[in-house]
């Protein structure tokens, strides 16, 4: 495997799993308070740029990579719009662990 191909793989890896952290700590602390939504916003605004160019290019490591982060990115506006009661049954759905 190619230098670039790897780095570009990387690249995808990581900036794909970055709002996961975000969108657990949320959930696990029941609140969305010092979530910046417009940060969230520009975020989902540039990813889903992403997928339009990577679906002109046929490039699909593209496409997933930026649809991941795009569909992470609404999760965590969605969660930063709703109320903190909402996210505290969220949080008792999933069963997330409280420690």
């Amino acid at each position: 495997m190619e230098t670039t191909s790897i780095i570009g793989i990387l690249a995808a890896f990581f900036t794909t799993i970055a709002n996961f952290p975000q969108a657990y700590k949320i959930i696990k602390e029941k609140t969305s308070k010092g979530v910046s939504a417009n940060t969230y916003l520009v975020l989902l605004t540039g990813t889903s740029l992403w997928v339009i160019y990577g679906i002109l290019q046929s490039d699909w490591p593209l496409i997933i990579a930026n649809a991941i982060s795009s569909l992470l990115s609404m999760i965590i506006l969605f969660l930063s719009w709703i109320s903190d009661k909402k996210i505290k049954g969220i949080h008792k759905a999933l069963k997330v662990d409280d420690k």
